[in-house]
């Protein structure tokens, strides 16, 4: 896997707008097509039809079973009031009751109910497991995806509003796809089945019951519309908070050096009272939702119970009916709020579905057809007439022209912003040109693949990164079938051995967050990985920055015979470390100016010479 290397431990991403503030992408953004999540989120459901066809099934049996509840219900009323003779002040004058009938019915009820939650817990079970499947492939398209997108992606968003769309709102679209599709299926069946056991029972009671419909599709639409701005702009607000929060995280240190804890805290405090207002919003609008369903489905009780009542004394009706009915109404009214809770459900899901799949559609890196890669690499590099800029019409570099002899040592060198690391990054293929040709022993590298680019540098940078593992495992992260014997060698050449062994794991040592090591123990760490990769071209960006000079002195007769027939690139900001190099490219404002080596460009007397005295004036 010599191309991982390359790959997680490259951020020199030092473009315009290094995205890690909440300050992100979404600044101003009017929310996207809902009805385009919708059909995205469709086709994840796809490859799971026939399972969703279960689930319908069982959740429209479980619904159907539990419908016949109150009807028998109101039967054993029904025989108790047969066998009951009653006089005019209410008292009992005799008993007849049925009670084996009543058993019978019993015995009936306890069947359908069992029945209707054996439905009910299948279906549950069935749906879990599909949204559960739903979420891990979505997880995983997110992640493979990430590969794919170019790093000027990374550069103007938010690392914490990435990672909230991989986590919360992943999470987000499951509760809501496993809380909703069931709901829905039985709710409708609950409505229409309830329905017609109402008409069998009493066509003008039910008259009354329905009245409520179009006053509860009237109120649902209101919620749900007003509501839905405001979880999309709750999702969103959430992406800006992780992205703060984890800014502020990584960045502790420089926030407490330069007391900014108050500043770091305002700004928390502003996201965290847009989400709090946002959040109280929407769930208090979806919340009246059920309140008001329950308090229109109050007063149609009142209407049964009065009008029930006229019809029990013109005896056109009894009064089990009338308990059916009552009973009825209430689960009549209880799917029309499960169906404005799903609802509100399938809003969220689809404010959430929403952002990942705004992810999942970002710009990729353009597809390599037919790559070549290079068997023999010798170490010619050319720069033809390159041109490039991170943002379109603003150039950085300008009609780049070099070519470097293999085993070269060249040094780039010039003031902050003159393109010294993008010239890095065009040459990984990190970034394309945007005119102009990049060659390695005069084959473009843009007929390469990135990973076969990749592959042919090693690279030891400023910024040290290390992941949470052993450090035998960060050490062969470039090259996964190094022996132990090459590792240790690498480590004792980059004067990293002692300190390794040092420890009571030794090379098995887990390095995490909280490992006691120092910045100048990581870099050495990285210079080790890079000699274990043994690529045969070098990245070097200031890679001694972090230590000390009696370590910078051994790790640079290291790093010479590392370079020994390699071609090298080094970024050089101590020009004491650069005097042997074979070429130095000086730059300015994306132009070279000068070339040549250390003591040609001295006795030039030019902007090279400037620099370097700079760096040796007296305090």
């Amino acid at each position: 896997m010599p191309n991982e290397e390359k790959k997680s431990s490259t951020p020199i991403r030092r473009g315009p707008g290094s995205g890690h503030g909440p300050a992100g992408r979404f600044a101003g953004e009017k929310p996207k097509s809902m009805k385009k999540a919708l059909k995205q989120l469709l086709r994840y459901l796809k490859p799971y039809n026939f399972a969703l066809i279960l689930v319908m099934i069982f959740a429209i049996a479980g619904a159907a079973f539990s419908i016949f509840g109150p009807d028998l219900l109101g039967d054993i009323t029904n025989e108790v009031q047969k066998g009951i003779t009653i006089n005019s002040m209410f008292v009992p004058l005799a008993t007849n009751v049925d009670f084996e009938a009543i058993w019978k019915i019993v015995y009936l009820l306890i069947g359908l109910y069992i029945a209707s939650y054996t439905f009910n817990l299948t279906q549950g079970i069935i749906i879990t497991r599909v949204t559960q499947r739903i979420t891990k492939e979505m997880r995983s398209n997110l992640f493979d995806k990430m590969d794919r997108l170019p790093l000027k992606y990374f550069d103007k968003t938010s690392h914490g509003d990435t990672l909230s769309r991989m986590t919360n709102d992943i999470d987000t679209i499951g509760q809501a796809l496993n809380g909703s599709v069931s709901t829905l299926f039985s709710s409708i069946t609950l409505i229409i089945g309830v329905f017609i056991m109402m008409l069998t029972i009493s066509w003008q009671l039910t008259l009354v019951a329905v009245v409520i419909l179009p006053l509860s599709a009237f109120i649902m639409s209101r919620i749900i519309k007003i509501s839905q701005k405001y979880f999309t702009a709750q999702r969103k607000i959430l992406g800006h908070l992780n992205g703060h929060i984890e800014e502020s995280f990584s960045g502790q240190q420089i926030i407490k050096a330069f007391n900014a804890e108050d500043q770091s805290n305002q700004v928390f405090e502003k996201h965290n009272e847009e989400l709090y207002s946002m959040t109280w919003k929407s769930q208090f609008i979806s919340g009246l939702m059920m309140p008001i369903m329950g308090f229109v489905g109050n007063l149609s009780y009142v209407a049964i119970s009065v009008f029930g009542g006229i019809l029990a004394v013109a005896g056109s009706i009894l009064i089990g009916d009338i308990v059916s009915m009552l009973m009825y109404v209430r689960t009549f009214s209880q799917p029309l709020g499960q169906i404005a809770q799903a609802m509100t459900q399938a809003q969220t899901a689809l404010a959430a579905s929403e952002r990942v799949f705004e992810f999942l559609n970002e710009e990729e890196m353009e597809e390599e057809i037919e790559a070549i890669s290079i068997n023999q690499v010798k170490g010619d590099v050319e720069f033809r007439h390159v041109k490039f800029g991170y943002i379109e019409g603003k150039e950085i570099i300008h009609d780049l022209n070099v070519k470097i002899k293999s085993g070269q040592k060249v040094a780039i060198v010039g003031p902050t912003g003159a393109g010294k690391t993008t010239i890095v990054n065009l040459l990984m293929r990190f970034y394309e040109v945007n005119s102009g040709d990049i060659l390695v022993d005069g084959i473009s590298t843009k007929r390469m693949s990135r990973n076969s680019v990749h592959e042919l540098f090693g690279m030891v940078l400023q910024d040290t990164w290390l992941f949470k593992g052993s450090i035998k495992d960060n050490l062969i992260y470039g090259r996964r079938d190094a022996t132990m014997e090459e590792v240790v060698k690498a480590a004792k050449t980059a004067n990293v051995h002692h300190f390794i062994k040092s420890h009571p794991f030794g090379y098995e040592m887990e390095l995490d967050e909280n490992s006691n090591i120092s910045q100048g123990q990581k870099q050495l760490l990285t210079i080790a990985r890079a000699m274990v990769a043994d690529a045969p071209m070098l990245i070097l960006d200031e890679a001694t920055s972090s230590v000390d000079v009696r370590t910078e002195i051994l790790i640079q007769e290291a790093m010479d015979e590392l370079m020994k027939g390699r071609t090298t690139f080094v970024i050089a900001h101590r020009l004491s470390t650069i005097k042997n190099a074979d070429m130095i490219l000086v730059l300015k404002d994306g132009n070279v100016i000068e070339t040549g080596k250390h003591q040609e460009l001295l006795d030039k007397n030019g902007f090279y010479a400037d620099l370097y005295n700079s760096q040796f004036e007296p305090a």
